[in-house]
């Protein structure tokens, strides 16, 4: 599992090992793309903060992630995605969908994809990388973004013109926290995605007491603590 943490989450992650071998009807050629860019996402800066990722059990050509979105409109939802790569990959460009429910210019409402054409048009197999899908996957929740998006690209059109249109935004606003909200619910947060149910990541409770002795053995110090120090 790979992962850029920023403020670390308050529940347990757990991820299955990627698989010690890749399957053989999988083109070489793609296979060895695939690998190269996940051993890649360790370089400085190629895995988003706020980010995990782990190649699936099943294929090699899926990987399955989630992002603590920390700031914005979607502060505090946590996410659960697939990229999944085609065959040919690099040349293709691959895709992504979300596991969870999220209004979002950028997410079909009912396949949870994401249209990654907003930002790749065309996808250039020489200069974009997956590093690049991912940082566009993060920052497409950030405000600058939502206001350079092109209605064309937008395949949840509602969510494009409440965000668009400034009597809208206060609703554009509450459904996006509402969606935030849904995100962190038990059954939505604890419970494995419906159409994913090998999924990877794997939250649960955590008291308060697990949680800063797992920060302490990170070496990692909270904000409140340093106050009271």
């Amino acid at each position: 599992m790979i992962g850029q943490p920023k403020n670390a989450p308050t529940k347990t992650i757990s991820a299955v090992d990627p698989p010690a071998s890749l399957a053989a009807s999988i083109n070489p050629v793609t296979r060895a793309a695939i690998s190269f860019e996940y051993a890649s996402l360790r370089h400085n800066k190629h895995c988003p903060t706020g980010m995990y990722i782990t190649p699936s059990a099943e294929s090699i050509l899926v990987w399955e992630a989630v992002l603590f979105v920390h700031k914005g409109y979607y502060a505090g939802s946590v996410l659960k995605f697939l990229v999944t790569f085609s065959d040919s990959y690099p040349h293709r460009l691959p895709a992504v969908r979300f596991l969870t429910d999220v209004f979002h210019p950028l997410v079909a409402t009912q396949t949870g994809s994401f249209n990654l054409t907003a930002r790749f048009r065309p996808w250039r197999p020489k200069e974009h990388h997956i590093h690049d899908v991912l940082h566009f996957v993060k920052v497409a929740f950030k405000e600058p973004t939502l206001d350079k998006l092109d209605e064309m690209d937008a395949v949840n059109k509602e969510a494009f013109k409440l965000r668009s249109y400034r009597d809208n935004k206060l609703s554009f606003t509450a459904l996006a926290q509402q969606s935030s909200q849904l995100s962190q619910s038990p059954t939505v947060l604890y419970d494995a995605p419906s159409s994913k149910k090998s999924y990877s990541f794997r939250f649960a409770p955590t008291k308060r007491e697990q949680v800063n002795e797992i920060l302490e053995g990170l070496s990692i110090h909270t904000s409140s603590e340093g106050k009271q120090g």
